[in-house]
């Protein structure tokens, strides 16, 4: 894996976000939907836990994960309580739980 893999670490890099946003919205012109923001979420999660398999000692950046954890969290949870049916398809589509 690259050093310079995009312009900032924190960020997923443009074609992945636009890629991630193609696949996981709801109408033409959605981008901010609850199932956007949660497979956004979902790839930095991925992304940062590929990173602490490498840097064990990374402390602050694990507080950004958790926080990450925690967002996409609440998140679920609202959409558990507003849709069940969003959220089981955009549970097994991401296959978060088992």
């Amino acid at each position: 894996m690259s050093r310079f893999r995009s312009e900032t670490s924190k960020q997923l890099d443009r074609e992945t976000k636009s890629s991630i946003v193609q696949e996981s919205r709801v109408h033409e012109t959605d981008s901010g939907s609850i199932e956007v923001q949660v497979s956004l979420l979902t790839r930095r999660i991925a992304e940062l836990s590929e990173h602490f398999k490498v840097h064990r000692h990374d402390h602050a950046g694990r507080r950004g994960l958790l926080t990450l954890v925690g967002q996409r969290r609440r998140l679920l949870q609202y959409l558990s309580r507003e849709d069940v049916e969003r959220y089981r398809a955009l549970v097994s589509r991401l296959g978060l739980r088992k």
